[in-house]
């Protein structure tokens, strides 16, 4: 069974309320103020359009900025594994080096005479750790070998060395 809703009362001219001069009785657009003289502060679609194209670019561009930053970011890391890469290289070869050098006979042979297995006719030797530094002509140095340059006395030293001796 359906219900029924109890029609409005019907209106009181004698009830306070709200009232609008001018207005005839029936009219109901008349009961809203007018608002056309009143200053919008809201925004427009054309405004709010704007507005929102703004933020997008500006969001696009750091979007972009931050893309560069991380390649330039990417491409000096690059650099610097390049060149750790390089040193790791040389580091390699002069350990490879040192490797077939260290595995020659004759290093082992030299090593092994340090610590005292040499052949059975050599007579081990060390020198002291303060031992001095030899001189520039001590034998079997650069100065004294076969063939190196050496300076020849004057004509005039080699008579005084006659005449009185080696000096």
């Amino acid at each position: 069974m359906p219900r029924r809703v109890a029609p409005p009362p019907p209106d009181d001219p004698a009830a306070p309320g709200p009232s609008v001069p001018d207005a005839p009785p029936g009219d109901a657009s008349a009961a809203v103020p007018d608002l056309s003289a009143l200053p919008i502060a809201g925004l427009g679609r054309r405004q709010l359009g704007m507005i929102l194209g703004a933020v997008l670019a500006v969001w696009v561009i750091i979007v972009f900025a931050r893309q560069v930053g991380d390649a330039s970011a990417a491409s000096a890391r690059a650099a610097v594994i390049a060149e750790a890469n390089e040193s790791l290289r040389s580091d390699i070869s002069s350990y490879r080096r040192e490797l077939a050098f260290i595995q020659r006979q004759e290093y082992i042979l030299q090593q092994a005479r340090g610590y005292g297995l040499g052949k059975a006719r050599e007579v081990p030797f060390s020198l002291a750790p303060d031992a001095p530094a030899l001189p520039p002509n001590a034998p079997g140095s650069a100065a004294v070998r076969v063939g190196a340059a050496t300076e020849r006395p004057s004509p005039f030293d080699r008579w005084l060395e006659l005449l009185l001796g080696p000096g």
